[in-house]
């Protein structure tokens, strides 16, 4: 180790020593009106800080999209023809307008992004650039600023524009990068795992399929299960990293690209939407471990107890939010009840769903026991081909484009400021529980 690396670790494990002894011991002390020390220092947890139309989050319900819950809107919202669930360019359409559309909103929207869906060839060269070692979010992040050459609002913004039209031009790019994300993620798929066997997209069909159809796959249930992927995905309230990242580029007027590319690195994090990956490989470890087939619920509960014995986490289970099992593995549940009931992975997903909570409920420290969305969606992936779970984060990323997007574009209508919140030192904390400055809010 460098003398200079060594001397930051030094002082590091002092200052982490320190930061220790003032959650301890002041943790709960105000520093400003209704902050808390610890809030300041563990993530801003129950900060409310932001104001975000498209949805909002509640402890016991869920995730409820303009007033909706998501067994509402797969009762309510349009299908495709003969589908039972819901199309996302209904989600969109909702969560943007705040009504629930008509079939003939949902197809209009549709017809939208199907004359919008057009890539320039040089998004193509910049993923082809990468090396196929790259991680497909990776590809994505760069393909996304590629695009960002074809943004209204940075044309418009360059040649002077009206603060009153900024939400007009964010529209159109939101409307178009939404409709090219598709292309663009089944691009990466086919490039990285199928040899570069491209395959062209159906104008003639939904946004869902159309993404289905390009990655390479025709059943209809998988179309299915990328509509309802597409829906329960989008969004998740504005605090998570992705939408909290999306909004924060954005206040600072950057365009709709720019900011969704800012989101996607946030959500490629392991803590945020690259556990979806994490899930699967922890099941599939699982199952080799214990020997293969379906295992006895004895066996996952021994696997599981272990798994914690060596300071691990069981991935997919405790949300930062939810109280209660997230409504967005119930609904993924539920499709596979109608769609593969009888599928091996699936059966050990809801063995899990028995075991793991009451492990986790008598360690006495877990707020949140109960799976949460990504603790369910690999294994129904996989039953339909899709095995290549480096991907997942990136169909992840489509979908939560109709969310962060919508609301660039309420951002951008409302006014909203730019993003800056106030932040204090180490030292500046120290100072105040020894009373020597007091607290911000005084």
């Amino acid at each position: 180790m460098s003398y200079i690396k060594e001397k930051f670790k030094a002082k590091a494990d002092e200052l982490n020593t320190e930061v220790k002894d003032l959650l301890k011991n002041h943790g709960t002390k105000k520093i400003d009106e209704g902050v808390t020390l610890a809030q300041a220092y563990q993530g801003m947890r129950g900060v409310t800080g932001l104001v975000t139309e498209t949805s909002l989050l509640d402890a016991n319900e869920g995730i409820r999209f303009r007033g909706y819950s998501i067994p509402e809107l797969r009762e309510q919202l349009p299908k495709a023809v003969n589908g039972a669930e819901p199309l996302p360019e209904g989600l969109f359409y909702l969560m943007l307008i705040g009504e629930l559309p008509t079939e003939a909103d949902v197809q209009n929207i549709s017809s939208v992004l199907g004359r919008r869906s057009h890539v320039p060839n040089h998004v193509f060269d910049a993923i082809e650039a990468l090396p196929i070692s790259a991680h497909p979010m990776t590809m994505f992040t760069v393909a996304v600023m590629a695009l960002q050459t074809e943004s209204v609002f940075a044309k418009a913004y360059a040649d002077g524009m009206n603060k009153k039209d900024y939400w007009s031009y964010m529209y159109e790019d939101a409307l178009n990068l939404i409709a090219r994300l598709p292309r663009v993620a089944a691009y990466i798929y086919r490039r990285k795992y199928k040899n570069g066997d491209h395959i062209q997209p159906d104008g003639m069909m939904d946004w869902a399929g159309n993404f289905a159809h390009m990655l390479g796959y025709e059943d209809e249930g998988f179309k299915e299960l990328m509509r309802l992927y597409m829906v329960i995905h989008a969004d998740h309230e504005g605090g998570n990293v992705s939408a909290h990242t999306t909004h924060l580029v954005g206040s600072s007027l950057s365009d709709a690209y720019l900011s969704f590319a800012a989101g996607m690195n946030g959500l490629a994090g392991p803590l945020h939407g690259l556990a979806n990956q994490e899930v699967i490989k922890w099941i599939l470890a699982m199952r080799e471990e214990l020997g293969g087939g379906v295992p006895t619920k004895e066996q996952i509960e021994a696997y599981v107890k272990k798994t914690l014995a060596d300071g691990k986490v069981v991935p997919g289970y405790g949300h930062a939010v939810l109280r209660k099992t997230d409504p967005r593995f119930t609904a993924q549940m539920e499709f596979a009840k109608n769609h593969i009931p009888d599928d091996e992975l699936v059966k050990i997903v809801w063995m899990v769903y028995e075991t793991v909570p009451p492990i986790l409920k008598d360690l006495g420290k877990v707020k949140n026991p109960w799976p949460n969305v990504d603790a369910h969606s690999g294994a129904l992936l996989l039953h339909y081909g899709l095995v290549e779970y480096e991907f997942y984060t990136v169909l992840f990323g489509v979908s939560r484009a109709l969310g962060v997007l919508a609301s660039l574009c309420w951002d951008r209508a409302l006014g909203l400021s730019l993003e800056r919140p106030k932040s204090v030192t180490s030292e500046w904390m120290k100072l105040f529980v020894e009373g020597k400055v007091e607290a911000i809010a005084e």
